[in-house]
């Protein structure tokens, strides 16, 4: 008896893993666009509540940390229940986080809602979410996928803050928060309709996976259970590795250098040198049009040279790009630092997911890669708070500037101890009724 599956819900003329790929994009750069705002807001709440710059800080600190926090969870929920439900989910509990601030009054309510309902609502469709789409839909031009997936996050910026503080500046932010959620609120019914979360529910192969080479390749996950294609090790094999712990700790540079410094502190910097609010955001709407490049530029080099040396040379970049800082006062000079490191903003995130899903294995790239990326956003909630309370102890941001430019520096030497073993797995083929269906 011939097995029948699914037709796809939309009938495309082409791999319908490019659908999935647009709804993850689409999902996540509403998500980054969403938990960044709060670097546009706090000059307008230090003006209307008048919180100081240290404690609006903190409450980003938070958004930060659950933003990690959330991501293990986000991985084990993604290899339980798949991508279409957690993605709904979290654009769901965004739609109602940030329509709660619309009536913010007091510290706390911001400290509540935009640090932790948006942190663990916008951490449920990261660059987790990305890991395990890509490693799941795609084994050719995997590289690619995860460089336009996670470019998501920077592209959600360029749209989404120089509009908010152009809205801000004419009409409020509450009517900024508005028009979040209903961006959020138009995605889930599409999610829900087209999103699948494998390959195997339309009985189809991930794209590129009878191709020549296109295996994928592990090491710890070629130890136990290759033979049944299972291509997955637990999380107590994982914590033993020293390839996992110096993913981990570059990336917890990573993103103490991203989004607790830049992501966060960059605006009110601009603010502070006399840039117009407008331009200040449109300057790192720049910086996002230009990781759009980067990152995905880095997802196609990590097809053709080892991730580690990739990743090596961009914490390097990034580390000169942050000790030129200091140094520069006006616009033009901004706009020289944003070039430099928009190109490199996010480009970390497609070498380090590749080097998870080939060492620990595909399957296991959800759960993994999660506890990494908590410790991205451990670096970025410390760095925030760290960054702010510098700014009120020192009158501005310099040191925090150098600083962060020296340990980008100790993450490019962290990023080429890594020595994954890589080891040929067999792929399953898919049977043969699938085929004739």
């Amino acid at each position: 008896m011939v097995k029948s599956y699914p037709r796809p819900p939309l009938a495309v003329p082409f791999y319908y893993g490019w659908i999935i790929l647009i709804l993850s994009f689409l999902t996540t750069l509403t998500s980054a666009g969403i938990r960044s705002s709060p670097s546009v807001l706090i000059h307008p709440l230090e003006v209307e509540f008048g919180w100081s710059r240290a404690a609006i800080a903190f409450g980003v600190s938070i958004n930060l940390l659950l933003f990690g926090v959330a991501a293990p969870i986000s991985g084990w929920l993604l290899d339980r229940f798949g991508p279409r439900r957690v993605m709904m989910s979290s654009l769901s509990l965004l739609v109602v986080g940030v329509s709660a601030t619309v009536f913010m009054r007091e510290f706390w309510h911001f400290v509540l809602l935009w640090g932790v309902v948006v942190g663990l609502g916008a951490g449920g469709v990261g660059s987790v979410l990305s890991a395990t789409v890509a490693n799941r839909w795609f084994v050719a031009r995997r590289g690619l996928v995860l460089g336009i997936l996670n470019s998501a996050s920077s592209t959600g910026q360029l749209i989404f803050l120089p509009l908010l503080m152009a809205v801000i500046v004419y009409s409020g932010w509450r009517v900024g928060s508005l028009i979040f959620v209903g961006v959020a609120f138009t995605l889930i019914p599409l999610v829900f309709l087209w999103m699948r979360d494998d390959p195997s529910d339309l009985g189809i192969e991930p794209y590129g996976s009878g191709e020549q080479g296109a295996a994928s390749k592990t090491s710890l996950a070629s130890l136990r259970g290759a033979s049944k294609g299972s291509g997955s090790v637990s999380l107590s094999e994982a914590f033993r590795s020293s390839t996992f712990w110096l993913l981990a700790g570059s990336f917890f540079i990573c993103g103490g250098t991203a989004n607790g410094l830049i992501g966060t502190h960059l605006i009110p910097h601009e603010i502070d040198h006399g840039i117009p609010q407008v331009t200040a955001a449109t300057l790192v709407g720049v910086m996002g049009g230009l990781n759009f490049v980067g990152t995905v530029f880095s997802g196609w080099m990590i097809d053709r040279v080892q991730p580690r040396k990739w990743l090596s040379l961009v914490f390097a970049l990034r580390g000169l790009s942050l000790f030129i800082l200091p140094f520069v006062q006006d616009f033009s000079g901004l706009f020289v630092f944003a070039v430099i490191y928009g190109l490199d903003w996010f480009a970390t995130v497609p070498p380090t997911i590749a080097l998870t899903a080939d060492t620990f294995g595909k399957q296991a790239v959800g759960k993994i890669y999660g506890w990494i990326f908590l410790s991205h956003q451990i670096g970025a909630a410390l760095m925030a708070t760290g960054a702010g309370a510098i700014r009120v102890w020192l009158g501005d941001y310099q040191f925090a500037f150098l600083a962060g430019g020296s340990i980008a520096l100790v993450a490019a030497l962290l990023a080429l101890q890594i020595r994954p073993e890589r080891r040929e797995i067999a792929l399953r083929p898919v049977p043969e009724e699938a085929t004739t269906a």
